[in-house]
């Protein structure tokens, strides 16, 4: 009995449908309203009105140009980011590459582990140190929801949370609604005075976090395997109708790579996905902007979570600060298991050391409880973490910009001129900003 193969155009329709393809990108999505962006939306609506609007419009334009670039590198290659440097890389370039991820890794990790015991703290009191524990066990069982019931699952669970952080996030507008005029006015690029510089530098710098571009080439390389396993069983059971034929486990494990024009289609999808959830995303984040812009205009203390906190209650009222409560402490959630899941995907790809998630999860917890446990100011905590990610953004960055252009990897699905010069501005762009922000970072 010869095997059905992916090639026929029906079944290669059947398996890009567009449905069964979103949810990576909304998993990588939760990298851009972390806790981490909190404070930063905040603080800017609240000093300069709508004046940096224009700024997060910029910021997602250069992250779903980032994103689908890393999402099109795990479905045209069926490998991720960091499985195609381990394969370029000698053992010591990859332990050494490793270590600056894996301390990316751990940095977004405090970053958000913090996060959400600020929001346990706001919410219900809890102390820190015993809010990022319950953060981190929470966190620990949506990590055994993806290894017991696959990615899909774990999917729908994490834009489960992306949901919930979006109506606590939003829910102010609602109550009192901002300026139209004033947000049209706002999308004109403009500064006001060095501060408004330095906070649009902070806020397009901080466009593109390197765990989400190592995880995206995870999530859609996976998603395409996924698919055509899903698709081979069916073609199988179909041809195996009528006769005593079994469709077992080993006929649908390594299914073929996808035939040019399925890869088409596939990368069709992909950008749909990516640009349905990086539109999500930045709607969030200028959401939050436009809250403070039309609430908490000349406030002081939003640069950290408290105080932002703090003043929505006192201008909108509890029950708006409780929702924005309920949004951080589901941004906290579900950032560090995307953060957790990060991690070990680097670590298997540059390492070829595949460790468990929740084994993952309890490593990577440790050094945010114990910072916790110092007493150490949470918003200064933040600022570190926001710090280490700016150090690894070129080696995510530069490589996913590289590669994607590689005509023998890609073939005719490599980058053509116009996307190559884009991606070369957005990299170096992003890491121009990094680099000036560690600069004013260190000199004060």
């Amino acid at each position: 009995m010869s095997r059905p193969t992916l090639d026929r155009p029906a079944q290669g329709v059947r398996h890009a449908r567009l449905v069964t393809l979103l949810g990576p990108a909304f998993v990588a999505a939760i990298a851009y309203v972390d806790p981490g962006n909190v404070a930063a939306n905040l603080t800017a609506g609240a000093r300069f009105g709508y004046l940096l609007v224009w700024v997060l419009v910029v910021a997602n334009v250069m992250a779903v140009l980032v994103q689908y670039l890393s999402a099109k590198l795990g479905v045209v290659t069926g490998r991720s980011l960091p499985e195609v440097l381990g394969e370029r890389l000698s053992r010591r370039g990859r332990i050494a590459y490793w270590a600056q991820a894996e301390v990316v890794a751990m940095a977004t990790d405090v970053a958000e582990v913090i996060g959400g015991a600020i929001a346990l703290h706001l919410l219900f009191g809890v102390p820190l140190v015993l809010g990022g524990i319950i953060t981190g066990v929470v966190s620990m069982l949506v990590l055994a929801v993806q290894q017991r019931r696959g990615q899909r699952v774990f999917e729908t669970v994490v834009t489960s949370m992306l949901g919930v952080l979006t109506v606590g996030f939003c829910a102010g507008l609602f109550f009192s609604p901002p300026d139209l005029g004033a947000v049209l006015g706002g999308l004109v690029p403009r500064l006001d005075g060095p501060e408004s510089v330095l906070l649009a530098a902070s806020m397009l710098g901080a466009t593109v976090m390197p765990h989400a571009i190592y995880l995206h080439s995870s999530l859609a390389r996976d998603r395409v395997r996924h698919d055509a396993r899903v698709e081979r069983r069916h073609a199988l059971a179909a041809g195996a109708e009528g006769r005593d034929d079994v469709v077992g486990e080993d006929d649908v494990a390594v299914p073929g790579p996808p035939s040019p024009p399925v890869i088409r289609r596939l990368l069709t999808a992909t950008r749909w996905d990516v640009v349905a959830a990086l539109v999500l995303a930045g709607s969030v984040n200028i959401a939050m902007l436009l809250l403070a812009a039309a609430n908490l205009p000349g406030r002081t203390g939003t640069d950290s979570i408290e105080g932002a906190h703090a003043a929505i209650e006192s201008s909108l009222g509890p029950a708006v600060a409780v929702l924005f409560g309920v949004g951080l402490l589901a941004s906290g959630l579900a950032s560090t298991s995307v953060g957790a899941y990060a991690g070990a995907e680097i670590m298997s790809g540059l390492l070829h050391v595949r460790v468990s998630l929740l084994a993952r999860r309890l490593v990577t917890l440790v050094p945010a409880i114990v910072l916790l446990a110092t007493g150490v100011s949470p918003t200064w905590l933040l600022v570190v973490s926001q710090v280490v990610l700016s150090f690894g953004i070129p080696f995510a960055m530069v490589p996913l910009v590289r590669i994607t252009r590689d005509a023998g990897l890609f073939g005719g699905f490599r980058n053509g001129l116009v996307t190559q010069l884009a991606a070369w501005a957005v990299a170096a762009v992003i890491v121009a900003l990094n680099v000036a922000l560690l600069w004013l970072t260190f000199t004060g």
